[in-house]
């Protein structure tokens, strides 16, 4: 497409409606949104926007696509649709770690669960086509915004002093009048100047203009849009974002999830402090005794060691740790490392440290060890003389029996241990087979001659802690702010232009607003009142009323 050159000289991009030095009309258009019949639609002051004018090779329709407002408006609708979707049940990282999503959902909420689960909504803010989405309306705010808000700043950076007449008589606001000789543009200047507009003339002819960057207002909010997006999206980037938790039991060390193996902490010692009638103010004593004496709790703390790792350690290899800080992590009072804090979350003061098992001979009722099982890292093999040894085949922290009916653990939490042990004697060097779980022991190979037996369990207290790291704060306060800054923009300012133009003894005026059409037309009438130069009409409302286009005039 070649460019237009207008009657003014000005040459103007391929697809221009209406020339942008002048004003005057290049092509037949109506715009489908507003329907402004015999009034110039001056949304984008018949800029030459890409979509409106490209329109024959896939870039170009893609383009068109991501530039529609009906596409946009429906992205956010599936956008808040899906976003909406995932608050209906507790979404996957927020349920227990210590149970099963399928089985997490159709226990906790039936029917409706399990199929929110098969839908796969319980992981929504995590999933291809969520993700997808809010790209998409991403690119649809860029897209959108650039269609329209390149063309408008070229059209409003090169727009002229001296207007075409037939497109002040398409404004609004406009009026017309014989020119007398005693007409002065220094009155109106000088009257509009103090109304802070700026004021430029051009053989005798005057052009005012104010409050332009409101304009732009829209535009700042999709801007600030995108950059919350952006912030969002890097959320699932590794290393921006990281929300785990974490058990530790009194006197476990443990590498802290999301820093890659770089930080361990140590559960040195746990404190939980409960409210007592006898010590407490006489209004919460009836309170404290119908929850029962030491069940509400006043504060739980966990006293830790905060370690770094020195070098690399091959795997399998015990790091070499170097002490950085020792803190107590109360509710609300975190420990803070780098950009990372472990908040206190919750506690359990009957965690199972550890299990003990005698080893028995059916025939004699001879019992061996006892041994000791540390749940968290059990040994292997455990030898207890005389020729007798036991062996750990298999261990299931969280025993269950999973869809295909075979043994399996939900968590490496040890809520349910189970055990295959091998048991060897002087008299069956190759040992028997036993499964050993909480109230259950089954010998799958038959009747065995040793059995292991339950001889004592030791717990102990153990603190949740939640790791949380956000570099994606700042991104998402800084759209937020941007974002605010383009609604004040937009709403509390008005762009507003008036033309003032003398043609073959006439004299024209007209005036534009995106808003607030009421107070433009009061400061013209102001800056006119007892000058030659008319005071323009409202021709929407003229034309509401009498079916056609009005002109008026003092």
């Amino acid at each position: 497409m070649e460019e237009v050159k207008c009657e003014c000289g000005h040459v103007n991009p391929p697809g221009t409606l209406l020339c942008e030095s002048c004003g005057k009309q290049l092509a037949e258009y109506e715009n489908p949104v507003t329907h402004s019949g015999p009034l110039l639609d001056m949304r984008y002051d018949g800029s030459a926007r890409r979509s409106q004018t490209y329109q024959k090779t896939w870039v170009d329709k893609v383009w068109n696509f991501f530039s529609s407002v009906k596409v946009g408006i429906w992205l956010i609708v599936l956008v808040l649709g899906a976003s909406a979707v995932g608050t209906i049940f507790t979404q996957v990282e927020y349920i227990p770690s210590n149970v099963l999503p399928e089985d997490y959902y159709q226990d906790e909420f039936g029917v409706p669960g399990e199929i929110y689960y098969q839908l796969g909504f319980h992981d929504l803010y995590g999933s291809w086509w969520y993700i997808s989405l809010v790209a998409a309306l991403g690119i649809s705010l860029v897209v959108a915004s650039l269609d329209r808000v390149v063309p408008l700043y070229r059209a409003l950076n090169v727009q002229g002093i001296t207007k075409n007449t037939g497109f002040m008589k398409r404004q609004r606001l406009f009026g017309e009048r014989v020119m007398e000789k005693d007409s002065s543009l220094d009155t109106v200047k000088q009257r509009l100047e103090k109304k802070r507009y700026k004021v430029f003339t051009e053989d005798g002819n005057l052009f005012a203009e104010k409050g332009r960057f409101s304009r732009w207002g829209p535009y700042v909010n999709h801007v600030g849009l995108i950059i919350v997006l952006i912030g969002a999206m890097l959320r699932f980037v590794p290393g921006m974002h990281v929300d785990e938790t974490v058990w530790l039991k009194e006197g476990q060390l443990s590498a802290i999830p999301g820093t890659g193996g770089e930080y361990f902490l140590k559960n040195e010692r746990f404190i939980v402090e409960s409210y007592e009638s006898g010590s407490e103010k006489e209004v919460f004593k009836e309170a404290i005794s119908e929850a029962g004496e030491g069940n509400v709790a006043k504060n739980f703390q966990t006293d830790v060691v905060l370690y770094q790792r020195n070098g690399q350690s091959l795997p399998g290899e015990e790091p070499e740790l170097k002490e950085i800080k020792r803190d107590s992590i109360k509710v609300n009072q975190p420990l803070h490392f780098g950009a990372f804090g472990v908040y206190q979350n919750s506690y359990s003061t009957g965690a199972m440290k550890e299990l003990k098992f005698n080893l028995l001979v059916k025939e004699t009722g001879k019992t061996m060890g006892p041994i000791t099982v540390n749940l968290d890292e059990p040994e292997t093999e455990y030898d207890l003389g005389e020729g007798y040894n036991v062996s750990i085949l298999s261990y299931l922290p969280d025993f269950y029996m999973n869809e295909d009916g075979r043994p399996d653990t939900k968590s490496r939490a040890p809520n349910n241990p189970a055990f295959v042990f091998n048991m060897k004697s002087p008299g069956n060097p190759e040992g028997e087979t036993s499964f050993v779980g909480i109230q259950m022991n089954l010998e799958p190979n038959g009747e065995n001659k040793l059995a292991m037996k339950f001889a004592g369990v030791e717990t102990v207290s153990q603190s949740l802690l939640s790791v949380k790291k956000d570099l994606t704060l700042w991104i998402l306060a800084l759209g937020g702010l941007i974002f605010m800054i383009g609604v004040c923009q937009g709403m509390y300012w008005n762009h507003r232009r008036i033309w003032l133009k003398r043609e073959n003894g006439m004299v024209y005026i007209a005036a534009h607003t995106n808003k607030n059409w009421f107070t433009l037309k009061k400061e013209v009438e102001d800056a006119v009142e007892g000058t030659s130069f008319p005071a323009p009409w409202d021709q929407k409302n003229s034309e509401m009323q009498t079916g056609g286009v009005g002109v008026g005039g003092n």
